[in-house]
């Protein structure tokens, strides 16, 4: 195992270290050397004939508490703002677009086109208030189109203390990371490249919309949106197609408000749509498919789009990344699906006669793609290598090297379902400096969603763990995504009018137990006596349930951003409603059956010492969560620790501040060596 080099001498606390001390903690140093300077490649872009690449690098910083990103070009940085992105070729692969924030006003959004084969200057395009993304380039070269929020007069009064009331009317009016959307939706916008039109809104209105798909001619795009009265009540996103110009240009819808469509991509002889969707809105999780409809298709039910990815039971919607279907030279249909683990880029027919096929293989995860003139790029990511670019299978970046030089790697091992009807997926890292014959502690982690997956991608929260001495044990029970969409509906309510599992708190925890019951039994590092479970959102639910019902295996719980309370959650979060397609029935219809599955039902149990932390602008768990927790454990006398992060939300620990994210894993790592120190 490769070491982490030894800490500096400590300096002044930069950080802020919430354990009060005018110096950092080794805790804090070892979360800031995985944070600090980490870069990763995203959103790559293949110019039309496929010679080029420009691509985003992300890069943390904790002295200045911000996270860059930057445009490149090949293998160097193209563009010097703070925050450059969206990297889109005009068709003649002549210029280059993108979104920065170089506005006057803080908070702007700028679009900007670049000239890539000749001299020239930056040009800003557009200024938006409020966002700007999704960037297509229209293919006569005349055209960008974008989503942008478009604002309500509220917005422009000095502050919230003249601002109108809201009237609320419909459900999802507020979003985690987003807040307010009811007065602000997010629309289709289409500007001049070359500047001398100013942008024009082509779905406005109450509706919201997302992403757009250039139409052969230019003459329109396909977008995705709720664009009808009932759709917060029948949980459905169409896809539509609206002209630029003519007596009715629409939106006009493609599909008939009976699934979730969204990610359009109309292929290149503009026939065909391929889109990411799921036909059942009634039923979650399901394993996400790509389906294909033709391009003057209107109102079609679900019963007559073509689905091309139904050979592959796997979801299309990766925890690592997805983007829009993207047609190959062939004809075929390139899209990223989850697979145990891993991640990879497949290739679909588009007649959907075969199966899809892995463009792919390895022990990685793809976490952005692009294909153009027989060229297919990547950015590929492991769990001891952040994402860099590929084109092929030859690696073009090293930005992350210098990280990657100090992490540790695991094991994957299987461990049998209790009822043996399979196999887990499981992975264990060794600590840092690890002597075989030494017992370490351990940490069990769980994964939120639930319907996501632990896997082969860089997760710093692992690699924190195991160099602060901590042997990591991590997997995807039932109800995890990455495997067939049995698996995954395995946990759906027991009274499900259309899909029945066991419910949440059921197999999932047999399956949790088996975990750390088969690490603990295979590996005689691991020291039985000092474990400790911690986990996110779900994996937050999954804490408190263990500590409330299966104890015994544990020392201490950390429950973050947690679902305590299944009731409260139902119609305190952003997407309140929404869990109907878990459970079966609303809250209103069985309360009993939400109270059954909460693990607050069970809190006076709870004998172990507990950490809670929580972000206040969580829209999706609400901060009451954790309070309800925090407050029941306190008045009963139990041994509980909370911790609040102000300007934070449900995203904390993936894209909160860098210096929310290092105190927020000093925390962590400072309360578990504390708590599972040797007796």
């Amino acid at each position: 195992m490769t070491a982490l080099p030894p800490p500096p001498s400590p300096g002044p606390d930069t950080t802020g270290s919430p354990t009060g001390s005018s110096t950092r903690s080794k805790h804090a140093e070892i979360a800031r050397r995985i944070i600090h300077d980490r870069s990763a490649v995203g959103q790559v872009a293949l110019s039309p004939e496929g010679a080029r690449v420009a691509f985003v690098v992300a890069t943390s910083d904790v002295d200045d508490n911000t996270t860059r990103s930057r445009v490149w070009l090949d293998d160097a940085p193209l563009t010097a703002g703070e925050h450059d992105a969206n990297p889109t070729w005009s068709p003649d692969g002549r210029f280059l677009a993108f979104t920065s924030r170089r506005g006057e006003k803080k908070g702007d959004s700028t679009l900007h086109v670049m000239p890539i084969t000749a001299p020239g200057e930056v040009r800003t395009v557009c200024t938006r208030p409020d966002g700007l993304g999704d960037l297509a380039w229209s293919p006569d070269g005349r055209w960008i189109a974008f989503t942008s929020r478009t604002r309500d007069k509220r917005y422009e009064e000095k502050d919230e203390s003249w601002q109108a009331p809201r009237k609320v009317e419909r459900f999802l009016g507020r979003l985690n990371g987003e807040d307010w959307i009811l007065d602000r939706p997010q629309h289709v916008y289409v500007v001049a490249t070359d500047g001398t039109v100013g942008p024009r809104n082509l779905t406005p209105g109450e509706f919201e919309y997302d992403g757009a798909s250039w139409l052969a001619d230019s003459s329109g795009v396909v977008t995705s949106g709720r664009g009808h009265d009932t759709w917060d009540i029948d949980k459905t996103t169409d896809l539509f197609v609206v002209a630029l110009d003519g007596d009715d240009p629409g939106p006009h819808a493609m599909t008939a408000h009976d699934g979730d469509y969204g990610h359009p991509s109309v292929s290149p002889d503009g026939t065909t749509v391929a889109f990411i969707g799921q036909p059942e809105v009634e039923v979650s999780p399901q394993n996400v498919r790509i389906g294909l409809l033709p391009i003057d298709a209107r109102e079609v039910t679900r019963d007559r789009i073509t689905w091309i990815s139904t050979g592959f039971d796997r979801t299309f919607v990766a925890t690592t990344g997805f983007r829009s279907p993207v047609w190959d030279a062939d004809g075929g249909v390139l899209a990223i699906a989850e697979d145990r683990g891993v991640a990879h880029l497949m290739r679909l027919v588009a007649d959907g006669s075969h199966p899809p096929t892995a463009v792919t293989n390895g022990m990685f995860s793809v976490t952005s793609f692009d294909a153009a003139g027989g060229t297919i790029a990547t950015a590929r990511t492991t769990i001891d290598h952040p994402s860099e670019l590929y084109v092929g299978d030859e690696a073009r970046t090293s930005v992350g090297d210098a990280l990657a030089a100090r992490l540790l790697g695991w094991e994957r091992f299987t461990v049998p379902t209790t009822d043996g009807s399979d196999e887990i997926d499981c992975w264990i890292m060794r600590p840092v400096d690890f002597d075989e014959d030494t017992p370490y502690p351990v940490l069990l982690n769980v994964h939120g969603g639930p319907h996501t997956q632990y896997g082969e991608y860089f997760f710093d929260e692992a690699q924190m763990q195991a160099a602060a001495g901590f042997v990591v044990v991590m997997g995807n029970p039932r109800g995890s995504s990455g495997r067939h969409e049995g698996w995954g509906q395995a946990i759906m309510g027991t009274k499900h009018p259309l899909r029945q599992g066991s419910g949440w708190g059921s197999v999932d925890v047999a399956d949790v137990l088996s975990i750390i019951d088969g690490a603990l039994e295979r590996y005689a590092f691991c020291d039985r006596d000092r474990v400790g479970m911690l986990g996110g959102s779900y994996g937050g639910y999954m804490a408190t349930w263990l500590a409330a019902y299966e104890s015994d295996r544990f020392r201490a719980f950390c429950s973050e951003r947690a679902v305590n309370n299944l009731i409260s959650e139902e119609w305190s979060s952003d997407i309140a409603t929404y869990f109907k397609g878990d459970h079966g029935m609303s809250h209103l219809d069985d309360p009993a059956e939400y109270e059954r599955m909460s693990p607050m039902r069970g809190v006076r149990n709870i004998d172990k010492p507990m950490l809670i932390i929580h972000s206040e602008e969580d829209w999706r768990c609400p901060i009451a969560q954790a309070e309800e927790l925090w407050v029941a454990l306190r008045l009963l006398g139990k041994e509980v620790d909370f911790y609040r992060f102000p300007g934070e939300n449900h995203e904390l620990s993936r894209s909160g501040s860098p210096v929310h994210r290092v105190q927020r894993a000093e925390i962590i790592l400072d309360w578990f060596s504390d708590k599972l120190s040797p007796r």
